[in-house]
């Protein structure tokens, strides 16, 4: 089931992270070379401090990324 665009989702609110899920800019030159793609980003809902929680707009995935150095995976 895919789950609609959380309400708080604002394009203006971007980052531009894998999405664990569908991984759609795994072919993707650009984000290879880690420049802001205008196709691959996620909605950043909200924050807190460093875990930051996402949402992908091609799969509509929703997780939470922990942002610290060394904790580059989902937040528990």
């Amino acid at each position: 089931m895919r789950l609609p665009i959380d309400p708080q989702a604002d394009r203006a609110r971007r980052a531009w992270v894998p999405c664990p899920r569908c991984d759609d800019a795994r072919d993707c030159g650009t984000c290879a070379a880690r420049r802001n793609c205008p196709a691959h980003w996620r909605y950043l809902i909200a924050n807190e401090g460093a875990r930051v929680h996402l949402q992908c707009p091609a799969c509509t995935h929703t997780w939470t990324l922990d942002t610290r150095p060394g904790r580059r995976g989902p937040a528990p």
